[in-house]
């Protein structure tokens, strides 16, 4: 939902008295995205939850990007990056707003626990022979590029995390150069824009 692309069903249903809804055997609630972001912003004070809201997120863009078919083309080849690229980019946002009215030894405490959690939450909850191992190497991947930027630097690497997913889900398809520069600047632009969303 922090996407806001492919949730035509959750728009369709947003409406204030409307009831939970089933739909392939889950059942929802429709929340509309301030509502979301408002309760995700209030749960990410804590450094830890927001860790563990990340990997979730990462873990969603990662299944997403892997379920896509081997001949997908245009808009069903795009939207899956960028969406995930768009909830990341609110998570980003978020991040700011947290960190907003800190000082700066406590923003930078914050920060360091995040990226620390990302790693221990990884570790802890990563499913014990994944059914799905492209996703699973996906989130190894970028996990490992986070870890290879030194360490003072690697909370802004994050800003960077839907791309760099997105480039390595394009470039483990073996896509041509073209089509991956534009969907990669086409991602890109996806973060920035609900990152700027948020900070708002």
């Amino acid at each position: 939902m922090l996407g806001g692309i492919t949730i035509t069903d959750f728009l369709a249903k947003a409406a204030p008295d409307a009831p939970p809804w089933q739909s392939d055997g889950t059942h929802h609630v429709t929340v509309h995205a301030d509502t979301l972001r408002s309760v995700v912003r209030a749960v990410a004070q804590d450094p830890a939850s927001y860790a563990k809201l990340r990997m979730a997120e990462t873990r969603t863009t990662a299944h997403r990007l892997a379920a896509v078919p081997a001949s997908a083309a245009g808009y069903s080849l795009s939207v899956p990056p960028t969406e995930g690229a768009r909830a990341l980019g609110v998570l980003d946002g978020i991040a700011d707003a947290v960190t907003n009215g800190m000082d700066a030894t406590e923003a930078q405490a914050w920060r360091t626990d995040v990226v620390r959690g990302l790693v221990h939450e990884h570790t802890e909850s990563a499913p014990k022979g994944s059914p799905d191992p492209q996703a699973a190497d996906l989130v190894a991947a970028w996990l490992r590029t986070l870890q290879e930027v030194p360490e003072e630097q690697r909370f802004d690497r994050m800003r960077s995390q839907g791309t760099d997913m997105a480039r390595t889900w394009a470039e483990g398809r073996k896509m041509d150069e073209q089509t991956q520069q534009g969907l990669l600047a086409e991602v890109q632009r996806s973060a920035l824009s609900a990152y700027r969303e948020v900070k708002l």
